[in-house]
């Protein structure tokens, strides 16, 4: 059994804290990312699970047993990194088998492993080639396959596809989804990149200034952000968010326009409150162009001009002026639309979000 758990976990550099005491549960064979800006503590918190970095405290638990105190050896886990970490001088054969040979296993059974991995990972057409002689994402699947061979309880990836290109980071996002349904170990992934981190795991933890503030499926997060931070930082594009205040069951935008109070939040909230208003781009759409179906009494319709538009072939990003701002809607099937035309611009209000805006917490309708 390879469950995780993460009890207080503290990491701080003399009176600097860069981890602030998480908590955290993995199950065994679940896939776990760690998603959040640069600087928000998810590969100090993966170091601190692979023995890299020293806990200032809390417990890392792995299989049931403390690690605290255990060197990386002997944690039962293999590390993914950025860079690859391969050794110039050595063919992808010895490269994948030599934690097994320093660890002194026989030549059979380094084999016999090395051969598994490369089947499992299509490189045994390659096995006798030096890193030099490979592409990024070959050498990428090297390194995944040298932590396959040992086995390990836990497999921990550090941003792996970082320096690969956006077609060969979508192959690898691919290629990682099989080798986890493979091998079905216990993975925790870190990424700075959401759309990573929605594809790929069943749990996705968001972390900031070295706090976690949401844990959740991938719709979870999506649909039902627990802060303005989520909802901001999970979405592509992300979500509209706009400061307003209430009144006259009405949301108020500071430069006089309003749409209606949505009917999830009458009730609570008051006039006078001061809130976040956020609306994803699908839920915003030029009318006859999106995908709603759920109440048309909940649609709002408002004559907008476009400021700029950005073609993605079967759909288009149109950026319109409402309220005081730009909104960023979605057009599906879209039609030609050039700045300074006027649109009919619907906004979805029975999926709006509103959100404290002291605290950043939902307001749940």
């Amino acid at each position: 059994m390879a469950q995780v758990s993460l009890k207080n976990l503290v990491k701080a550099y003399g009176a600097l804290k860069v981890v602030h005491g998480i908590n955290l549960d993995v199950a065994d064979r679940e896939f776990i990312a760690l998603v959040g800006p640069s600087g928000c503590g998810k590969s100090t918190t993966l170091r601190m699970i692979a023995g890299l970095e020293s806990i200032s405290s809390g417990e890392i638990e792995i299989g049931g047993k403390v690690v605290n105190d255990l060197p990386p050896r002997d944690r039962n886990i293999s590390m993914v990194f950025q860079s690859y970490a391969l050794y110039p001088h050595m063919s992808v054969r010895e490269n994948m088998g030599f934690s097994l040979k320093i660890a002194k296993r026989p030549q059979e059974e380094i084999d016999r492993r090395v051969n598994e991995a490369a089947a499992i990972l299509g490189l045994d057409a390659l096995m006798e080639r030096k890193p030099s002689q490979l592409s990024g994402g070959q050498r990428q699947r090297v390194a995944m396959g040298r932590a396959i061979v040992r086995h390990p309880e836990v497999f921990l990836f550090d941003e792996p596809l970082s320096n690969l290109d956006a077609k060969l980071r979508t192959q690898m996002r691919t290629e990682i989804k099989k080798l986890h349904a493979k091998v079905q170990s216990t993975v925790i992934y870190v990424t700075h990149d959401q759309v990573e981190a929605m594809t790929l795991a069943d749990r996705i933890v968001i972390m900031r200034d070295g706090h976690i503030e949401q844990v959740g499926t991938p719709e979870e997060v999506f649909k039902r952000p627990a802060t303005r931070f989520v909802a901001g930082f999970i979405g592509s594009p992300p979500m509209n968010l706009e400061e307003v205040s209430i009144g006259n069951e009405l949301i108020l935008f500071r430069n006089g326009d309003s749409l209606p109070l949505p009917a999830q939040f009458r009730g609570k909230v008051k006039d006078g409150d001061k809130v976040v208003f956020g609306l994803r781009p699908d839920d915003l759409f030029p009318s006859g162009h999106g995908l709603h179906s759920g109440d048309a009494s909940e649609v709002h319709e408002v004559d907008v001009p476009v400021v700029i538009t950005e073609p993605l072939g079967n759909e288009t990003l149109v950026f319109a002026e409402f309220g005081g701002r730009e909104w960023v809607s979605r057009m599906l099937n879209p039609t030609a639309l050039k700045p300074g035309d006027r649109i009919r611009l619907s906004f979805d209000l029975s999926q709006a979000h509103l959100f404290s805006a002291e605290t950043g917490r939902t307001l749940k309708g």
